[in-house]
């Protein structure tokens, strides 16, 4: 573990708090003590105190929770203890469950403030709990995640336009990584984001972000769009037209690229697995639900988000926030914890 005099805050957004998340970040300062250290939740230090409650079980002890007033002083604070950065204006705790305005506007909040941290230098990066899309929307938040607006905080800070501030969402697991062209839109948008330059642009983006994790140049792996990647021109010709043209130009500047491959087995061919170790260090997905469905296939506890294309780092657990079963205290914080451990990793 690295020495508390090594260690920079990292701050946990508290996430909607008619969901999971409360519970699930107050699970992981039980849970996870030594990796936890000098993490804190910025939040309401009501909501995250009947969170606190929620996970405590016949004969388990009490998780304190410790209101700090600036994030430095979580480097203090003792093991399974939650220390919460309380924000001015936040309610209180709100209804388990139900989609608001007052819990969409909660939850934005708290992920600008964490954002606004990360890029002022004041903390290591940022690990945000999920949000609820709707709720956002009935709160007038012009961003469908998490991604989008800290783009926009992103561009706002550095003083360029949104368009200059390019970022991809990657999900990321021992066993898979894929990174994803295009993210909250229609399908029928997201086949139009599939061109030259968005794809060059991602390759471009994943190139650079996973050379610095790794050390070394990724093996980058390009699915295509179409059944079988397209057959040859049979199933459509963006593999043809479009996607093997954007390969050619990232071979040509010396990035490590193949494709485009069968999206019904490339995956299965990164795949990190005993016995079969995987061919590539990423799949780049052509949209959405054609990574995010192999990876969740795998387990969500297992997948983390990562933001690529950010000056600060941002990483999320591969879930939602769970309405059916929030407050009930059974909600698994493993995605949480390896989103923080992911954290730690890329702020060193």
């Amino acid at each position: 573990m690295t020495e508390k005099s090594t260690l920079r805050p990292l701050a946990i957004t508290q996430g909607d708090p008619a969901g999971i998340g409360p519970e699930i970040v107050a699970k992981a300062f039980r849970d996870a003590p030594e990796l936890l250290r000098g993490c804190f939740a910025v939040g309401d230090l009501a909501t995250l105190r009947r969170a606190a409650q929620c996970i405590v079980r016949p004969g388990q002890p009490e998780l304190p929770v410790a209101q700090i007033d600036a994030p430095v002083q979580a480097l203090d604070m003792p093991p399974r203890c939650l220390p919460v950065l309380p924000l001015p204006g936040l309610p209180g705790p709100v209804p388990w469950g139900q989609v608001s305005a007052q819990a969409g506007r909660a939850a934005a909040q708290c992920v600008v403030w964490a954002a606004r941290a990360a890029l002022r230098g004041e903390v290591a990066g940022l690990v945000t709990a999920p949000l609820h899309k709707e709720s956002l929307h009935a709160a007038g938040v012009d961003y469908p995640g998490h991604t989008e607006l800290l783009q926009a905080e992103a561009a706002a800070h550095a003083g360029v336009a949104l368009a200059d501030m390019p970022v991809r969402m990657m999900l990321a697991s021992d066993e898979l990584c894929t990174v994803l062209v295009s993210i909250h839109v229609s399908l029928r948008d997201a086949l139009a984001a599939v061109t030259q330059g968005n794809l060059l642009q991602t390759l471009q983006i994943t190139h650079e972000a996973l050379s610095r994790s790794l050390g070394r140049a990724p093996r980058i792996a390009v699915a295509g769009l179409n059944p079988h990647a397209g057959e040859g021109g049979l199933f459509g010709r963006e593999e043809i037209e479009v996607i093997a043209p954007a390969i050619a130009e990232g071979l040509r500047r010396g990035w490590t690229v193949v494709g485009p491959l069968p999206p019904d087995t490339v995956f299965m061919r990164a795949r990190n697995a005993p016995g079969h170790p995987g061919e590539f260090d990423a799949v780049l997905s052509m949209y959405h639900d054609q990574g995010l469905i192999p990876m969740k296939y795998l387990g969500v506890d297992k997948g983390v988000n990562v933001t690529l294309g950010l000056p600060l780092v941002r990483t999320s657990p591969d879930h939602g926030t769970a309405f059916d079963i929030a407050g009930q205290g059974v909600a698994d914080a493993s995605s949480l914890i390896e989103a923080v451990r992911m954290a730690r990793r890329l702020a060193l």
